[in-house]
């Protein structure tokens, strides 16, 4: 065990998550004691709620009795079960009822869809003692062809802002509840109203960021690629309006000058991505993607800002304005 394992104040990490994944393997093996992990996942229905004990410290079977010989929780790690979001989304129930859940001072909030190598939290935890909140960088790849097809914009328009600070990603984010601007209930408040758990974290908390990246699996087919792109978009339009007008403008400027003069301009857009590639450790053929990207993407933000619903978990949302979410059949 490392100094910084062995220093570290006690620490409450939460993941939200349906079934148990080598995540939640990953993250459990690396709580020293006195830290916690909560899974949490929405119901009874969610596989992983098959691995909370009953009332007798025994598990339950898909019938509602008992089973002594399933698999038993590792230690220090509880299933929450958040219930069906309401006015909200079902990530930033779950995040909430977790906060409430939790029983330690420093947090750490943490997704199922990446890696999380030997050392990852321990190393989070040095980044807070070196700086305070912190939080650590997200490049998406994608996971089918339009996915692919947005890493360029991913990379340019997600993985470089977080990395230049100010703006926390929930995938990997560590800091203690005194941190939080106005106070843990004016937060919990706020995530029970809207949809974005990062981007509400990041209106009550300032974040630098580590200079590491996570690689994070995007979409898996055409369709969730699409939702995926939509809720971006959605998410920066409410909790940066400013940024996204200039982002829209500069879309549209470049897929003129890539239409107007394909030479300069593809080459342009195709250097740049190549140059935010290269800076993040990225080695993949994607940038070259870039030019037909940009060229699209005045499109594709033309119908995301059309769209009033789009469809995350298996749930679809209409979102009104920031505090103001119904949560739709799908």
């Amino acid at each position: 065990m490392t100094d910084c394992e062995r220093t570290h104040p006690p620490t409450s990490v939460l993941l939200p998550t349906v079934r148990w994944t080598e995540a939640c393997s990953e993250v459990a093996a690396q709580l020293d004691g006195r830290d916690e992990l909560l899974v949490i996942c929405d119901t009874d229905d969610d596989p992983v709620a098959e691995r909370r004990g009953g009332e007798d410290g025994s598990e339950r079977d898909d019938d509602g009795g008992t089973e002594g010989e399933r698999e038993e929780l590792p230690d220090g790690v509880r299933v929450v079960l958040a219930g069906e979001p309401e006015g909200c989304s079902g990530k930033a129930n779950a995040i909430a009822v977790g906060m409430e859940a939790a029983e330690r001072d420093r947090i750490v909030w943490t997704d199922d869809d990446f890696r999380h190598p030997p050392g990852w939290l321990a190393e989070l935890n040095a980044d807070y003692d070196r700086r305070g909140p912190t939080t650590e960088v997200p490049v998406f790849v994608g996971a089918d062809p339009l996915g692919r097809f947005f890493e360029p914009a991913y990379v340019i328009g997600g993985t470089l802002p977080v990395s230049r600070g100010e703006i926390a990603w929930g995938g990997a984010v560590v800091f203690e509840r005194d941190d939080l601007g106005d106070g843990e209930a004016a937060f919990l408040r706020d995530l029970r109203r809207t949809v974005s758990d990062d981007g509400t974290l990041a209106e009550h908390l300032d974040v630098s960021a580590a200079d590491r990246t996570r690689t994070v699996a995007a979409g898996g087919s055409p369709r969730k690629s699409l939702e995926r792109f939509v809720r971006f978009f959605q998410i920066t339009r409410r909790h940066a309006p400013l940024v996204t007008a200039v982002n829209v403008c500069l879309s549209v400027g470049l897929a003129s000058l890539c239409l107007l003069a394909p030479v300069a301009g593809v080459a342009l857009v195709t250097a740049l991505a190549g140059a935010a590639y290269a800076r993040f450790g990225v080695r993949r053929a994607t940038f070259l993607l870039a030019g037909p990207s940009v060229i699209v993407s005045p499109g594709f933000l033309a119908y995301a800002l059309a769209r009033r619903t789009f469809v995350w978990g298996g749930r679809r949302y209409r979102w009104r304005s920031m505090f103001d979410v119904d949560v739709e059949s799908n």
